[in-house]
């Protein structure tokens, strides 16, 4: 794995807003702590999301783009982009793998944090298929795109951005984590984070107790003990 003091920069790619805050948003702000500069890059405007329908998709898409760049401040983040693809209907496609591959190659990341392309079996909530389709398409973009002078030759030629390795990768979901970190120190930044997603979880009562009850069984699985709270990736080495 990278070493902390190699990690300057950090790309966080998902399909809605709120995926990076359930997904990775105690280990952002651990990394904001750190001097880390991170990203975040959204697929979707998240415009078929939400509890009830007072608004029409394109209201809904505001009010989560809104909610987003809230919870991003909550744990430090103020880079905050959005492809502004439909929500509910994205497909890993080339025109996907160029967009996320120019925003690498404009950031430059050491590390990428994405979606596992993979169902899961033992929790079915992060298998949506926009998440599998855009942690797919982001690994593409990883692995060989980005790094590949001589893919989307338009990149480089049209916009000056020059190939980029992304030298590790963090995927959340997925049904075999095989890296921990104890986010007990931000676990009040993550929760301050999701809960900016009004549109997504005020209706969901004892929210807050149900956050905190998942993060605390990562982190018995981790072996950190009681009391503790911890985010899970798989770790994909891409250098």
């Amino acid at each position: 794995m990278l070493p902390d003091s190699e990690i300057d920069r950090v790309l966080v790619v998902t399909a809605h807003p709120d995926d990076a805050d359930f997904g990775s948003a105690g280990s952002v702000a651990l990394f904001v702590d750190r001097g880390v500069e991170v990203t975040y890059l959204v697929v979707t405007d998240g415009d078929a999301g939400g509890n009830e329908r007072t608004l029409d998709n394109a209201g809904m898409a505001e009010l989560r783009r809104a909610e987003q760049l809230a919870a991003a401040k909550a744990v430090g983040v103020t880079d905050v982009r959005f492809l502004g693809y439909p929500d509910g209907r994205v497909e890993p496609s080339l025109e996907l793998r160029r967009d996320i591959a120019r925003v690498i190659r404009q950031v430059r990341p050491d590390l990428v944090i994405a979606q596992h392309p993979e169902r899961n079996y033992r929790f079915i909530a992060p298998s949506h298929p926009d998440h599998r389709a855009v942690g797919g398409a982001t690994l593409d973009a990883v692995y060989p795109d980005a790094r590949n002078p001589y893919a989307f030759p338009e990149l480089l030629q049209r916009e000056g951005l020059e190939a980029w390795t992304v030298r590790e990768v963090w995927l959340t979901g997925g049904s075999t984590p095989d890296h921990y970190v104890d986010i007990t120190d931000a676990v009040d930044r993550k929760l301050a984070a999701l809960q900016a997603h009004v549109s997504q979880v005020a209706h969901v009562e004892g929210f807050a107790e149900f956050v905190k009850s998942r993060f605390a069984a990562w982190a018995e699985e981790a072996g950190f003990g009681e009391g503790r709270y911890a985010e899970g990736f798989q770790v994909v080495s891409t250098a």
